[in-house]
């Protein structure tokens, strides 16, 4: 356990499940146990998004949007523990491990390319160039 661990609290699932409203937000990405109380007036996306998911595991639903690595870095002052091994279920793959808290996250380059910010942004360029394309080849044969 690292040392920034010791020094934070464990919480059950039960524990942050409690914390779901906007008078106090809690939320779980990576097994890490995030207060976003005071963050839900700042959030780009505005609050309602956060409140969602609050008092629930926020791992899928943080990652699928795609975060830039500033808000990334911003959750760590969010933190307030992680929950604690004994919440994991043998159904629920994403409470069956404790992530540590200040690891980083490897991305291969085919994560990136594929995730959804990247395909939203790499499809429409890819068929904007066909139809390029074919529109060249129709000109110059009439």
């Amino acid at each position: 356990m690292t040392d920034e661990k010791k020094d934070l609290k464990q919480y059950t699932i039960a524990e942050v499940a409690a914390h779901n409203d906007a008078s106090s937000t809690w939320l779980i990405i990576d097994n890490n146990v995030y207060d976003v109380t005071k963050f839900l007036e700042e959030h780009p996306g505005g609050d309602e998004v956060l409140l969602e998911q609050a008092g629930q595991n926020a791992t899928e639903s943080f990652k699928d949007v795609g975060h830039s690595r500033d808000a990334v870095a911003m959750t760590k002052e969010y933190l307030i523990g992680y929950l604690c091994d004994a919440n994991a279920t043998a159904g629920d793959k994403t409470n069956s491990f404790t992530t540590p808290v200040n690891a980083k996250n490897a991305v291969s380059w085919i994560d990136i390319i594929f995730s959804s910010t990247w395909s939203n942004f790499l499809i429409p360029i890819a068929i904007s160039g066909v139809v390029y394309l074919l529109y060249r080849g129709i000109k110059t044969a009439f």
